[in-house]
């Protein structure tokens, strides 16, 4: 490999972007839990003109510049949670903005547009996730500054077309804002795709050992919007903690072996249950008979990711026993990590979703795919 040749994805996360320590040649990156940053004493500035760890922190930036770089954004920011990163940008909105958001996404971030946009100011036009003419009739040329879509979108795991999206949105003088939490950067690259945004609850599968609470925003263009974004952060003050960063940089450097091996698992298991008599319905836009194959097909590459969902006969309380049966995955809500979790999705949730009552979620992990069959078995037969 000589000094011009760009590392590749994978290689980049394994070795979070080549860093060594100059003193000591160790290989993995420190944490810095400092605060706040000495000034000089005739310059009064400080080195790396870092000031306070609410505008800046080494630890912060390492996790930011890994992330930007598997993304291939323009510049990153990370934050203290998955909701206050995909909040992020719509705090940068203006009264008498409107957002054009898909149903079919986290809840929280529905509850936050319900609870707080309309009394700012802000306006909301929903559209069905996947559904383009809808979203084409959601857009307000000259008012909507945000086209909103999460893909796969969580919990049905439809797909949006993200190249068509954002030509609708660009042709409307807005943004594409893509949630790629499901997809992460292992399997689609949205700026690639036409997006101006990418969010990331850095939680799940950046991550990927349910030990750390984080975000991330990646943009395509370091504009005046992301410079309203950054000050939002500094002001409000909904930073990654130093340890936190170190821990999600530690996690990145497994991303790639990780959502292959969980896509792989998940592709398995969703075949089995598609097959399956005690199943109605399975969503997982691997299967050639979800409605998002297609698209999904185009934008994602490798897999398609380790989250799906499936429909069982007998209501909600069918649903529920049929959880309460599992042995190897854990009830539990949450998604992206090693261990493969299931829970009744609509217990999780509020009352803005439309999630089914009889739909069960489910988050693949690493383990060997013959238990985790072995464990629906048990579930849908009911022993």
């Amino acid at each position: 490999m000589t000094d011009e040749t760009v590392p590749k994805p994978e290689t980049l996360a394994v070795q979070a972007l080549g860093w060594e320590d100059r003193e000591t040649g160790a290989v993995v990156p420190p944490v810095h839990l400092s605060t706040t940053f000495a000034r000089d004493a005739e310059t009064y500035e400080t080195p790396d003109g870092r000031t306070y760890i609410r505008a800046e922190g080494w630890s912060q930036e390492h996790a930011e510049a890994v992330i930007q770089a598997l993304e291939g954004g323009g510049a990153a920011m990370v934050f203290g949670s998955g909701i206050a990163a995909c909040t992020a940008p719509l705090h940068g909105l203006k009264q008498g903005d409107r957002v054009a958001m898909s149903r079919a996404i986290y809840h929280g971030i529905l509850r936050f547009a319900e609870v707080f946009l309309a009394d700012w100011g802000i306006g909301v036009d929903y559209f069905d996730s996947g559904d383009l003419e809808g979203l084409a009739r959601a857009v307000r040329p000259g008012e909507t500054r945000i086209v909103w879509v999460e893909t796969p979108a969580n919990p049905t795991w439809a797909v949006t077309d993200i190249a068509a999206a954002a030509e609708i949105a660009h042709k409307a003088g807005a943004m594409l804002a893509v949630d790629s939490t499901a997809a992460t950067p292992v399997l689609t690259r949205p700026l690639e795709l036409g997006a101006d945004l990418v969010c990331h609850s850095a939680t799940k599968f950046l991550n990927g050992h349910s030990d750390v609470i984080a975000g991330a925003v990646v943009t395509k263009e370091d504009d005046e919007f992301w410079q309203r974004m950054q000050m939002h952060r500094r002001v409000a003050g909904p930073l990654l903690g130093s340890f936190e960063a170190y821990l999600l940089v530690r996690g990145m450097r497994t991303l790639f072996l990780r959502v292959r091996r969980q896509s792989e698992n998940a592709l398995t298991v969703a075949r089995f249950l598609e097959a399956h008599p005690g199943v109605e319905r399975v969503h997982y836009p691997g299967l050639e008979s979800d409605p998002g194959h297609e698209a999904a097909s185009r934008q994602m590459r490798g897999g398609f990711g380790g989250m799906l969902s499936f429909l069982v006969p007998g209501g909600r309380d069918e649903a529920i026993r049929t959880v309460k049966r599992a042995r190897v995955f854990k009830r539990a809500t949450s998604l992206g990590g090693v261990e493969s979790l299931i829970e009744h999705r609509k217990t999780s949730e509020n009352e803005l979703t439309s999630t089914p009552e009889n739909l069960i979620r489910v988050s693949v992990g690493v383990e060997d795919v013959d238990d985790l069959i072995d464990d629906f078995e048990t579930m849908l037969s009911g022993r």
